[in-house]
């Protein structure tokens, strides 16, 4: 396989998982129950919690090992500015619809999934960025250079895989509907091929840039996750089926993060 077509296989396998993992919402024809979907809740609630971690916050610290001792600075502010940025998400959204009243019908309803899939998707823009900085640095090198970046093409694709499920599966009893919930959980990944071929072109450029959005993508996930998915991963039938989920998505990501580098 020649260079080009290389690097074209591994700008669209990232795309590719996402929208596979998120075509997991049409294997379930019936209504989610109160149980399951408090099972799915939780397991996105722990799965990018530890994205956040492994995948972001700490790549970000350590791409900002000439701050020195400051080093901790892009990782803080970017994490708190994310938290920042989806609380002006919220405010846009609340005046856009019903003149800001909140929890009321289509508000309530098309906040969450909206918030969600756009922490998701933030996430996945610093995941193409990366793609694109390995695929960019190993132009015109040895084709050994070039297989390590289709190796962490390859890594992060399987991460997307349940990232996608993360988006679509607790967005089929807020939307209710399977194909807006696929399109939701396919269109968060939309973003890294964009972000790969941009990354690709501008590798040298954007590296400074690097641990700020991490770290931002970082925030914004963390403060859905404490804001609306553990709240509402609550079953009153199986008060603890949430946590578990929590546990469980943490775990699979965790080992998926460390695993894959």
């Amino acid at each position: 396989m020649n260079d080009t077509l290389l690097t074209v296989a591994g700008f669209s396998l990232i795309f590719v998982a996402t929208t596979l993992g998120a075509a997991l919402v049409f294997f379930f024809k019936k209504e989610v129950s109160d149980s399951l979907n408090a099972m799915f809740l939780g397991c996105a609630a722990g799965i990018m919690t530890a994205a956040s971690v492994w995948s972001l916050l700490i790549p970000a610290i350590e791409g900002a090992v000439n701050y020195g001792a400051w080093s901790f600075v892009p990782a803080a502010v970017g994490f708190v500015s994310g938290g920042f940025f989806l609380v002006f998400l919220d405010k846009c959204v609340s005046r856009f619809y019903r003149g800001g009243k909140v929890e009321n019908g289509l508000v309530s309803d098309f906040k969450k999934p909206l918030k969600m899939f756009l922490a998701i998707t933030i996430h996945n823009i610093p995941e193409g960025l990366a793609v694109g900085f390995a695929f960019g640095a190993a132009t015109g090198g040895n084709q050994a250079a070039l297989f390590s970046a289709f190796g962490l093409a390859f890594g992060i694709a399987i991460q997307n895989f349940p990232e996608g499920a993360a988006v679509s599966l607790p967005l089929k009893k807020a939307t209710g509907s399977n194909l807006r919930a696929f399109l939701f959980g396919t269109g968060s990944g939309a973003v890294e091929p964009v972000a790969a071929i941009l990354g690709y072109f501008l590798a040298s450029a954007l590296t400074v840039a690097q641990p700020w959005l991490l770290s931002f993508a970082a925030g914004a996930m963390i403060f859905v996750v404490a804001e609306d998915l553990i709240p509402d991963a609550k079953s009153k039938r199986y008060p603890s089926l949430g946590t578990w989920g929590v546990m469980v998505g943490f775990a699979i990501m965790m080992a998926l993060d460390v695993a894959l580098g």
